[in-house]
């Protein structure tokens, strides 16, 4: 017989990973699977509560990949089918340890689940990569996709070379931001640790 007292969880973080636990907690689209078998994860009643730092949920799915990605989609599909519940309420514009601290999500859940994802860049540790023109692909994307912390980056996109260190999809996304910007006029070199076969 399931427990009456209901489930209090708040999950701190709107991006791919605090959606997809948003989601399983309320049981969306059956539950979780669990050992071969759809399966709910507590026999209590959940509500969830979500909150995110920025206004709006989806994390770098959002603001980390280029617009025309299909995983744009998928994300807000999934959003939209637990914010359509009474159990779900979402916080924008909530930044934990500054307008709540953790001391209170504590008191007042029964558990907390973070899911803050990638907040900073990876230095490349190469002579370089702090000299003027140099961007990590995180901040180049956010900019170009408009997201907050990046709108006063001031990239030059006048030159007529580029350089891209890496090969994945971020990668191709600024090698294609790049290209659209500025046609056949861009001499792009994209460096890698792998074949050229390889690049995606």
């Amino acid at each position: 017989m399931a427990r009456t007292e209901r489930l209090r969880v708040a999950v701190v973080g709107a991006g791919p990973a605090g959606v997809y636990a948003a989601r399983h907690l309320l049981g969306v689209d059956g539950g979780t699977y669990v050992a071969g078998r759809t399966a709910p994860l507590t026999d209590r009643a959940v509500e969830v509560d979500l909150f995110e730092r920025l206004p709006t949920p989806h994390g770098l799915v959002r603001a980390g990949v280029a617009p025309d990605h299909p995983e744009k989609k998928l994300m807000g599909q999934l959003f939209d089918a637990i914010a359509r519940r009474r159990e779900f309420r979402f916080f924008g514009n909530v930044e934990i340890g500054r307008d709540v601290t953790v001391e209170e999500l504590s008191e007042w859940y029964d558990a907390v689940v973070y899911a803050v994802g990638a907040a900073s860049d990876c230095a490349l540790g190469i002579p370089g990569e702090d000299l003027p023109g140099s961007v990590a692909a995180r901040q180049f994307v956010g900019w170009y996709n408009g997201h907050p912390d990046h709108a006063d980056l001031d990239v030059d996109l006048g030159s007529e070379r580029a350089v891209i260190i890496g090969n994945g999809n971020v990668a191709l996304d600024v090698a294609r931001r790049n290209l659209s910007n500025h046609l056949r006029r861009v001499r792009l070199r994209v460096l890698c640790r792998c074949s050229p076969s390889v690049v995606r």
